[in-house]
């Protein structure tokens, strides 16, 4: 199966007071990945970047290449600054994509979690995997006591990991309530775990540090979901804004795309944007300014099919 959606993504900044001086990141640009083809990314900014050409003109595509830049991940992340005074910023990203059906992980195959994690660690002349920074700690995911202890629940001593992780995906979809405006973007796992509550970053960073506790690699997916699912569907919790889920690495299936906060696993609903160690390595949008007191936020994201899902 496949699907090819549309999305639109629109962040705007209303300042109380006027802006004198500003550099922002965004990371929007979506990857193109074995199950994802990506076309017509178009993104623009008002007021438009200084440097990237004349007011009141549409940005182009040179323009827009020439300041992005590649993480150690691959994802693209663009800089840009204003100098001048303003009191507004729009950011508007939109593109298409085609989506292809990803195989289910599959609970039954591999070895126990503990083989694995037994992989993972470092040892004297071992050969470095894409996996290994992805079990250590990080800013928002870092593990402890509490999260190994609320891990173990779910990976059980010889489990195979794919089934333990699709267990804890599970515990916490059951655990921990979605409750938006309880949490900040710079709240972290161990506090989500403790106070069971959170929106889809907490969820997901719950997940990661809770397996990173057990010496396992996951990592952070930032992207959107279908905002109108096909008929006789449930809309999944985090449509109509930016979503996020997690990869938990599985060296017989890969990196398996986990949703915890809607207990599925990430397939034909989920557009990828990026991934990363947490939240701080993929943030949409982030800036440091002079001045705007302030600022009123707002947010919109649609995902649409266009047409309808092919074989």
């Amino acid at each position: 199966m496949t699907v090819t959606l549309a999305v639109h993504h629109v962040t705007e900044y209303t300042y109380e007071a006027s802006v004198e001086w500003a550099h922002h990141t965004a990371c929007l640009a979506p990857r193109e990945t074995p199950w994802q083809a990506v076309s017509g990314w178009h993104l623009s900014i008002d007021p438009l970047p200084d440097g990237w050409g004349i007011e009141g003109q549409e940005m182009d595509d040179v323009a827009l290449a020439r300041h992005l830049r590649r993480d150690p991940w691959g994802n693209r992340h663009l800089s840009f600054g204003h100098a001048r005074v303003h009191e507004e910023l729009l950011v508007d990203s939109r593109f298409t994509v085609r989506l292809l059906d990803r195989p289910a992980p599959d609970p039954h195959r591999g070895p126990a979690w503990e083989a694995v994690a037994q992989g993972l660690r470092y040892r004297a002349g071992r050969a470095l995997q894409e996996a290994d920074e992805f079990a250590l700690a990080s800013a928002y995911a870092a593990p402890d006591a509490a999260l190994a202890a609320y891990a173990r629940r779910a990976f059980l001593p010889g489990r195979t990991l794919a089934a333990a992780g699709l267990a804890l995906m599970h515990q916490i979809h059951a655990d921990l309530r979605y409750l938006p405006h309880s949490t900040t973007v710079a709240t972290r796992a161990s506090d989500a775990l403790a106070q069971r509550s959170g929106v889809c970053q907490d969820f997901a960073h719950v997940f990661i540090a809770a397996c990173r506790a057990l010496g396992l690699a996951a990592r952070y997916v930032s992207g959107y979901l279908l905002t109108r699912p096909p008929p006789g569907q449930t809309k999944l919790v985090g449509a109509d804004a930016s979503h996020a889920w997690v990869e938990l690495w599985c060296p017989e299936q890969g990196w398996l795309a986990l949703d915890p906060t809607n207990d599925v696993p990430a397939n034909l609903d989920h557009v990828t944007l990026a991934w990363g160690r947490d939240y701080a390595d993929v943030a949409p949008l982030r800036g440091v300014l002079r001045g705007g007191g302030v600022a009123t936020l707002r947010v919109g994201v649609t995902v649409e099919p266009i047409g309808q899902p092919g074989a």
